[in-house]
C-alpha cells in the first residue's frame, strides 16, 4: 500500500466537531460560558477559567446524535501546579462505529460472497494541553491550548492536525465577568494521507461520480467569543448566573449579524441555582437567517438543563436541538464532574 499528500487544495472550515461543546452544565446555557468558566471544562471554554480550580478536576461527557448513529465522548483532567498557574488535558472523540464495507462484496467473477463485507469507523480525535495562569492584576487571568487533531475514515484516508487557542478572563469586585477566547489562532492545519489503493475501490462505485481525490489540506480559521455574566444572591440560598455570548467568525455565513469580513452569532444563558446543589438552565443561541421558498426566517438552538451538586460530585443533563427550534432533532447530554478537593 502507499501514501500520498497532496497540497495542491485546500479546504476550509474543517474540524467541526471541536465546535460541538462539552459539559452538559454550559450547553444547557447554550453555550454562553465564555466569560464565567472555571472548573475542568474550562479547557475547552476558556482556559483561563482553569485558575478558579482549588484542587484537581476530572470530568467526563457522552452524548448520542443522528439517532444514536454517532457518539461523541469527552474526558478532561485539571490540576493546579502551584497557587498562580494550572494545567489541563482533555481528549474528545466523535466517531460513528461498525460501518458496512461492501467494496469486496462481488468478486472478479461477479459472485456475492457476504463474508466479505468488513466494519470500519470513522472516527475524529482532539486532544488539547491547557495551561492558565493568574496575572499580576487582580482578577484578571490568561490560559493557552494546544491542540493535537487526528481523524481517521477506516483504511481510506486519515490525517494530523495541530492548532493553538487563546483566552482571557477579567473579574470585577461586584460579580461582572468579562472573558474573550480565540481558537485557532494562528489557523488549525489537518494533512491528509490518502490511501489510494483503498480508496480506489470506493471511486468509481457510483458511475460519474467520487471521481476526483478530495482535498489533501484543510485549515480551520480563526473565532473570536465574547462574553459577560453577572452573578446574583438571593437571600443566600438562591441565586441567579445571566450570561451573554457573541460568538465571531472571519467569514460571511447565514449568522444573525453577517458581513464580507465577519460574521456575530449570540447566545444567552441562564443558571437558577439553590444552596449551590441544584441548578435549572436554559439558553437560546445558533441565531441563522435561512430562506425557506424565498422567505427569510430567524432559527435558533434552544436549550434546557438541570444539574445535582453534591460533595464534590456534580452530574448534569443538557436537553438541546442541535439544529433549530423545531422538535424533530434533539439531543440528550449527560457529564459528570468530580473535585477531589473534597475527597482529602
Amino acid at each position: 500500500m502507499s501514501s500520498q499528500v497532496s497540497g495542491q487544495s485546500v479546504r476550509k472550515y474543517s474540524n467541526e466537531f471541536m465546535n460541538i461543546g462539552v459539559d452538559a452544565a454550559a450547553l444547557g446555557m447554550s453555550s454562553a460560558v465564555t466569560a464565567h468558566t472555571s472548573n475542568v471544562n474550562s479547557g475547552y471554554w476558556n482556559p483561563a477559567g482553569l485558575t478558579q480550580l482549588k484542587d484537581n478536576q476530572l470530568a467526563l461527557m457522552h452524548s448520542s446524535y443522528f439517532a444514536n448513529i454517532a457518539n461523541y465522548d469527552y474526558i478532561a483532567y485539571a490540576m493546579p501546579l502551584d497557587r498562580e498557574s494550572v494545567f489541563g488535558v482533555s481528549l474528545i472523540r466523535f466517531a460513528v462505529d461498525d460501518i458496512l464495507d461492501t467494496t469486496q462484496l462481488i468478486d472478479d467473477q461477479g459472485h456475492i460472497n457476504y463474508d466479505r463485507i468488513s466494519l470500519f469507523s470513522t472516527a475524529d480525535y482532539g486532544l488539547t494541553f491547557s495551561y492558565a495562569r493568574r496575572l499580576p492584576v487582580q482578577g484578571l487571568n490568561m490560559g493557552v491550548n494546544a491542540k493535537v487533531i487526528r481523524r481517521i475514515i477506516g483504511d481510506f484516508a486519515s490525517s494530523w492536525g495541530f492548532g493553538f487557542d487563546l483566552g482571557a478572563q477579567f473579574k470585577s469586585r461586584n460579580n461582572w465577568e468579562f472573558g474573550i477566547m480565540a481558537r485557532d489562532i494562528t489557523t488549525t492545519f489537518n494533512a491528509w494521507s490518502i490511501d489510494k489503493k483503498a480508496f480506489s475501490k470506493i471511486q468509481n462505485a457510483i458511475e460519474g461520480q467520487n471521481q476526483a481525490l478530495p482535498e489533501t489540506t484543510e485549515i480551520t480559521i480563526p473565532k473570536l467569543q465574547l462574553g459577560i455574566s453577572k452573578l446574583i444572591d438571593f437571600n443566600y440560598d438562591y441565586t441567579l448566573l445571566s450570561s451573554v455570548n457573541l460568538n465571531m467568525r472571519f467569514a460571511e455565513t447565514n449568522d444573525i449579524i453577517s458581513t464580507s469580513f465577519a460574521s456575530i452569532n449570540p447566545a444567552l444563558g441562564f443558571e437558577f441555582g439553590y444552596v449551590d446543589m441544584v441548578f435549572l438552565r436554559a439558553g437560546m443561541g445558533n441565531f441563522q437567517n435561512e430562506t425557506v421558498f424565498d422567505k427569510t426566517q430567524l432559527r435558533f438552538q434552544p436549550s434546557f438543563g438541570l444539574g445535582f451538586k453534591y460533595y464534590g460530585i456534580q452530574v448534569d443533563y443538557a436537553f438541546t436541538d442541535i439544529g433549530d427550534q423545531s422538535v424533530a432533532l434533539y439531543s440528550n447530554v449527560f457529564s459528570l464532574k468530580i473535585d477531589f478537593g473534597n475527597f482529602r
